[in-house]
């Protein structure tokens, strides 16, 4: 066979077998149609609210069910409003600030479970108040000091709070002033790198008012936006360490002019002793408002009206989960709503 006639063979065949294999597919096509990959619906992200209540699930336990069978007895007898001054006490709201609440919602008349619910939440938000929760920002760099006992989750409350701000645009840079222990200056470097800030660290045992005074410096040189430094967790007992604080406190703000928070870090598990902790270091160093962390597994939430009532420093901030969103800004109407249990 002459070789051009094979190729003629060849291409013929070729171009057939494409042929009947394209008629194939669009036939095959036709009766079994292929099956798009929808993406997975969404799921929309829980509200603000709605996920305070889940994270504040003990409290409202403790506050909400109990309050849910007295109201099933449908009579506000005296029983009823010694009762509801027992749960608010196990919750930590404070003696003075329990009886103060219920005789407010008892003065109130409530003729339902709804009006005493109401009315609950009515007195529980007047403890709060009208207070500016805002974090302060006047000065260039802001410079917050963060100050707490051991344990609290101060560390881990400044990375979230820097990771916070780096989220709304801010230039942050982080001291490290707590130079006894080293797992906290390394702590600080990996929120520091994971959130993408400058940390300025000390030498173990250096001066802490140093550290303070040299991450100022820092942050006034790059025209940073805010300057936060950790400081060793103390006793408030402990006068020495005490007054070693209010050393680092009188460094940075002859340096800066003014600090623009002291931020006090509370264990919300610490219940009453929190009060203890906030008026000695308030003594000290002058707080200016509150963290209070770890109230997602604590039943002593009402700590925090406690605080309020007594110290009348402002809660600016709470953690709820340890996720590095999970410090958030405090509101006190969803926060009571949660403790109460109302939709």
């Amino acid at each position: 066979m002459e070789p051009l006639l094979l190729l003629l063979i060849v291409v013929v065949s070729a171009a057939l077998l494409v042929a009947v294999t394209a008629v194939y597919l669009r036939s095959r096509g036709r009766d079994h149609p292929p099956t798009a990959t929808a993406p997975a619906p969404s799921t929309p992200s829980p509200t603000l609210d709605a996920g305070l209540r889940a994270r504040l699930a003990k409290t409202r336990s403790l506050i909400g069910d109990r309050l849910g069978v007295l109201l099933g007895r449908s009579r506000f007898d005296s029983d009823f409003w010694d009762g509801l001054e027992e749960v608010l006490i196990a919750a930590d709201v404070g003696v003075a600030a329990s009886s103060e609440v219920v005789e407010t919602v008892r003065a109130a008349g409530p003729s339902d479970a709804g009006e005493a619910v109401q009315g609950l939440q009515s007195a529980l938000l007047g403890v709060f108040g009208e207070r500016d929760r805002s974090l302060g920002r006047s000065h260039r760099p802001a410079t917050y000091l963060v100050v707490g006992v051991n344990g609290t989750g101060k560390t881990t409350s400044i990375g979230k709070l820097a990771s916070r701000l780096r989220g709304e645009g801010l230039d942050v840079v982080l001291g490290s002033a707590d130079t006894f222990r080293a797992a906290a200056d390394q702590q600080l470097k990996v929120w520091a790198e994971r959130i993408g800030v400058d940390v300025v660290s000390g030498d173990p045992g250096a001066d802490p008012a140093s550290v303070a005074f040299e991450a100022y410096r820092v942050a006034k040189d790059r025209d940073a936006d805010v300057v936060i430094v950790d400081t060793a967790g103390r006793l408030q007992s402990k006068t020495n360490l005490m007054d070693e604080l209010e050393k680092v406190a009188r460094v940075v703000k002859r340096e800066a002019g003014e600090l623009d928070e002291v931020l006090l870090v509370i264990d919300g598990t610490t219940g009453q002793n929190a009060l203890a902790q906030a008026r000695a270091f308030t003594e000290a160093v002058a707080v200016t408002g509150i963290v209070l962390t770890k109230l997602d597994g604590t039943a002593k939430g009402g700590v925090a009206i406690a605080i309020e009532r007594e110290l009348d420093i402002p809660v600016k901030l709470i953690g709820v989960g340890e996720g590095v969103e999970d410090l958030v800004p405090f509101d006190p109407k969803p926060f009571v709503d949660a403790l109460v249990g109302a939709e």
